[in-house]
């Protein structure tokens, strides 16, 4: 999904000044805000199967290479994997050197770097593209479910777990 302080919100705007001329906006937004809630799905599913699993986040910027938060999907993924899981929850965001206060308030969320996560994780979640998340790298590394949010993975990827 889309994220950022504008993009996110703005066409909300739009959509309420006039919304006979604003149905396409209405759509689009609707499919992007939809996109969170169906990977937030998928991920709960496959920890449903598991007692307590370490799920590895990568990524939670509003896009890839930035530190900007605001309106991030996956941040908003992240905050409800908190809520709903008790396991441990290892974020991997490259660009910050602190976890937001709506993930540091939980006990079993902490940011981790990618090695470290990749290898203990028993669901890897790709949920931004940052240039440091390669798919060598997760290739080599990752040992349990992998889902690729972002389409990192390319279109050879194993199908099963992808959801980009």
């Amino acid at each position: 999904g889309v994220g950022g302080h504008c993009i996110a919100v703005d066409p909300w705007f739009i959509v309420a000044s006039n919304p006979d001329q604003a149905k396409l906006i209405r759509t689009a937004r609707e499919v992007n805000d939809y996109k969170a809630r169906y990977v937030l799905k998928n991920v709960l599913k496959i920890a449903s199967t598991m007692q307590q699993p370490t799920i590895a986040c990568l990524g939670i910027s509003f896009k890839k290479d930035v530190d900007d938060l605001r309106e991030s999907p996956a941040l908003m993924i992240v905050n409800q994997l908190a809520e709903k899981t008790s396991g441990k929850i290892c974020v991997v965001e490259p660009h910050i050197k602190k976890l937001p206060t709506s993930l540091s308030q939980h006990k079993h969320v902490s940011l981790t770097n990618l090695d470290d996560a990749l290898v203990s994780a028993d669901i890897v979640i790709v949920l931004v593209a940052h240039s440091t998340f390669t798919k060598e790298k997760l290739m080599e590394l990752v040992t349990g479910k992998l889902i690729d949010a972002v389409g990192l993975m390319g279109k050879e990827y194993d199908a099963s777990f992808a959801i980009a």
